[in-house]
C-alpha cells in the first residue's frame, strides 16, 4: 500500500485542476482540495487508497459548498503564473478564462463530467461511479459535452 505522502503527491494536481475547472475559483479550490485529503485520511486511511473515492469527496464537498454559500463563480485574475514571456502568458490566460467561462455554460452534469475527464486519470467507469451513471452513459455525456462545449467557444471568438 503506497504512504499517504505518496498518494498525496500523485493526486493533488489533477484534484485541483478538477476543483478549479468546476469553481472557477483558486482559492475555493485549494481549500476544498486540502478538506478532501483530510476527510480521505482521517475516514479512509485503513482502506486501499483510491482516487475515484478521493474525488467523490471533494466533488461533494464542493456541491455543499455552492448550496450552502450560493455564490456566483467570479473569475480570479491571479492563477498560477505560467514562465513564459508576458504577451504568451496573457493569451493563454484569456483563453483559459475563455474556456471556464464557456464552461459555467454548460448544465452542472455537463460540467462535472467534463472536469473529471480532463482533470483526473479516472477511467470513464470510476466516473460512472462517482457520478451514478452507466459507464456507456457517461461516453455519451462526456461526448455531447464536448461537442455543446466547442460550439459555445465558436459562438463565443473573440
Amino acid at each position: 500500500m503506497k504512504t499517504f505522502r505518496k498518494f498525496y503527491t500523485d493526486n493533488k494536481e489533477q484534484l485541483f485542476g478538477y476543483l478549479l475547472r468546476k469553481s472557477g475559483s483558486y482559492h475555493l479550490a485549494a481549500d476544498i482540495m486540502q478538506e478532501s485529503f483530510t476527510r480521505y485520511l482521517e475516514q479512509y486511511s485503513d482502506r486501499e487508497q483510491s482516487p475515484a473515492l478521493l474525488f467523490t469527496i471533494s466533488r461533494n464537498l464542493l456541491y455543499d459548498h455552492v448550496r450552502k454559500n450560493r455564490f456566483d463563480t467570479v473569475y480570479e485574475d491571479n492563477r498560477h503564473s505560467l514562465e513564459i514571456d508576458q504577451e504568451n502568458a496573457y493569451s493563454v490566460k484569456e483563453e483559459y478564462k475563455r474556456v471556464l467561462k464557456a464552461m459555467q455554460q454548460l448544465n452542472d452534469d455537463e460540467q462535472d463530467i467534463l472536469s473529471l475527464v480532463v482533470s483526473s486519470s479516472l477511467t470513464y467507469r470510476e466516473i460512472a461511479d462517482i457520478t451514478g451513471n452507466s459507464e456507456a452513459n457517461i461516453k455519451i455525456k462526456i461526448h455531447r459535452s464536448r461537442l455543446k462545449l466547442k460550439k459555445i467557444l465558436r459562438q463565443n471568438m473573440p
